[in-house]
């Protein structure tokens, strides 16, 4: 009698998941620039030194650690099997896609490090600061659509829906102050 033993399956060895496509990356530009918008609001303090520089620094450190957590997260969240040099490269690949969120947070850090050089005041530099990223959110969102398929006018609405975003943001530092 000849009894074969049944042969193991061989386990396929891990893959990357793909990385991240279309419009998918781009929401992290609006989380950066929603996180750049409460940052320039709360850090500017009626009463207190107006330290543009040091805003400018917690803009794009709190940007760069959102972005590590959140991609940190992702990757905890979606553990797979592997050896450990190809878990730390899905680590890595999970960090490195999350640079939208620090790249949108750029234009308030730039804004704040001109009035700096430039000794503008911070009630003017927070509206202007306030302003564009209303703007960058409503961009954001209408590009967003369109990426993804929606019409022209649909993609103004979206676009506009982000936008409200940033206008709430205004409101609350109103209000706050």
């Amino acid at each position: 009698m000849n009894e074969q033993q049944p042969q193991p399956t061989p386990t396929p060895a891990p893959t990357f998941p793909p990385p991240r496509q279309g419009a998918d990356w781009m929401f992290a530009g609006v989380y950066g620039t929603v996180l750049a918008s409460g940052l320039l609001a709360a850090l500017d303090q009626a009463g207190e030194d107006y330290t543009p520089f040091y805003d400018a620094s917690w803009v794009l450190v709190t940007a760069a650690t959102a972005g590590l957590a959140h991609g940190y997260a992702h990757h905890m969240a979606s553990h797979q099997r592997g050896s450990v040099g190809h878990r730390w490269r899905l680590l890595a690949r999970a960090l490195w896609v999350e640079w939208p969120m620090i790249a949108a947070a750029l234009p308030t850090v730039l804004l704040l490090v001109i009035a700096g050089l430039a000794g503008w005041g911070s009630d003017a530099v927070t509206a202007v600061g306030l302003g564009l990223n209303t703007a960058l959110l409503f961009a954001w969102g209408s590009f967003v659509a369109v990426r993804v398929g929606h019409r022209f006018r649909a993609a103004l609405l979206i676009g506009l829906a982000d936008a409200t975003i940033g206008l709430a943001i205004i409101v609350a530092n109103a209000l706050i102050k």
